[in-house]
């Protein structure tokens, strides 16, 4: 403001206002929980871990609308643990898959046959 109480053009409405400062230790949670998800979600542990992490991501921005901070962590969070929860449901079907077409090979008598019976199931020759 200048000294007649006008805003200047370089100042502009809101000049000199802060952004809301502190920590959301529920977005900060999520976070840490959907990244850690992703990163376990081919061991089917990231499954479990991506639900929990996508509840406590969107109640954190539900919190971060009332409070301005921590809508970053929150919406990382909730997009890694909806993208973990997806490769740990692809990767427990591929498994399936896989048992049933190869179920005829789980007894072989040397890794050789087992492999050789696992290529012929699953290329049909």
């Amino acid at each position: 403001m200048n000294t007649q109480g006008m805003t200047t053009p370089d100042q502009g409405p809101g000049y000199g206002l802060r952004p809301p400062v502190g920590r959301n230790g529920l977005a900060v949670a999520a976070k840490v929980l959907g990244v850690t998800a992703l990163i376990t979600s081919i061991v089917f542990i990231g499954g479990p871990l991506g639900v929990i992490g996508l509840v406590l991501g969107i109640v954190a921005l539900r919190t971060t609308e009332r409070t301005g901070v921590g809508r970053g962590k929150a919406v990382t969070a909730v997009v890694t643990s909806s993208i973990a929860i997806v490769v740990s449901v692809l990767v427990a079907v591929f498994f399936v898959w896989y048992a049933d077409n190869t179920q005829k090979c789980y007894r072989p008598d040397s890794f050789q046959q087992y492999k050789q019976c696992v290529h012929e199931q699953l290329t049909g020759d």
